[in-house]
């Protein structure tokens, strides 16, 4: 090979090298990110929207094209319109926090496009989910009767108030239930039958206005929300009687009652790790890694001495 022709062959390869360089840096830097949508149950609650900012900040920490959606009335039909029209974008991957059985059909024709489904929050029972990101429901129902019981007297009577048709629910009342029996506490009433997306609070507070009436000797509440917890603890105070209440949320009014001593002690989520550890579980799933079919975000136990430091963190996040 002349020396004419070497140059010219290494000033080809010289050429080839920074085509390919930059074609994959190229790739790097403007890659389309993979499409998430997350369907939560509700919008507008705190709650929810304490999840919202834990998955918006899962989108940003793992390059995540993400969407929120969420049925305005909380209703299961509400949510399955959504999961329609979600389907129609085509994502990567759902993140779904069903709001009934009813839904799975649904979640069947993402199953048939091979897209990826989390569920979250409530862990509805389909074969085909990738992976559940959320609290252990029955877990969290056995320790707030364990808590409850803790400040009762063994015969003494406790009302427990939810919703059944919610799988996350539905675990709470058989695990309150279970632990209150356990330690000879009476379950004196157990209503089950509120709607899933029910937000009327009046009808909680009527709920427990005829309990009163009815177990005039009751000695505990426990509810499977704090959005129930709430109106229940109203109407108590409303008849002039104190009697603890339990909710599962941990949001900011139950916070503010546990911290000025109005309520002694509650259980609570962690609605932020939630969302947050849902998006990293995405995340891992689209670049094809392995991940456990059931990720525990945990159950903490809110008490005064750390009511104000959770409060402080809601404050942060939700401005």
């Amino acid at each position: 090979m002349t020396a004419t022709r070497k140059r010219l062959f290494f000033a080809f390869l010289t050429l080839v090298v920074v085509l390919l360089a930059g074609f994959f840096v190229y790739k790097q830097v403007f890659k389309e990110s993979p499409k998430v949508i997350v369907v939560i149950k509700e919008e507008d609650t705190e709650f929810w929207e304490i999840i919202k900012a834990g998955v918006e900040k899962g989108f940003e920490d793992f390059g995540i094209d993400g969407k929120i959606l969420a049925p305005k009335n909380g209703t299961p039909e509400e949510q399955m319109e959504i999961l329609d029209q979600a389907l129609k974008e085509n994502p990567d991957l759902l993140i779904v926090a069903p709001l009934g059985s009813d839904i799975i059909p649904k979640l069947e024709k993402y199953n048939d496009k091979n897209i990826p489904v989390l569920l979250m929050d409530s862990n509805a029972p389909w074969e085909h989910k990738t992976a559940y990101i959320g609290t252990d429901n029955l877990i969290l129902g056995v320790k707030a009767g364990i808590l409850m019981a803790s400040e009762l007297q063994p015969g003494e009577k406790v009302a427990l108030i939810g919703r059944r048709r919610s799988f996350a629910e539905a675990d709470r009342l058989i695990g309150a239930k279970k632990s209150l029996e356990a330690a000879g506490i009476q379950v004196a009433v157990e209503y089950g039958d509120l709607k899933v997306g029910n937000k009327d609070v009046q009808e909680v507070k009527r709920i427990m206005d005829d309990i009163i009436k009815e177990y005039p000797d009751l000695k505990g509440v426990i509810t499977t929300s704090d959005s129930l917890a709430l109106p229940a603890l109203k109407s108590i105070q409303e008849h002039g009687l104190e009697i603890p209440v339990t909710g599962t949320d941990g949001i900011s009014e139950m916070l503010k009652y546990i911290r000025d001593e109005k309520l002694s002690i509650s259980v609570s989520q962690n609605p932020y790790d939630m969302g947050y550890l849902s998006v990293e579980t995405a995340d891992k799933v689209l670049k094809g890694k392995k991940v456990k079919k059931n990720i525990d975000s945990g159950v903490d136990i809110i008490t005064k001495s750390n009511a104000e430091q959770r409060l402080e963190f809601y404050a942060h996040i939700l401005e």
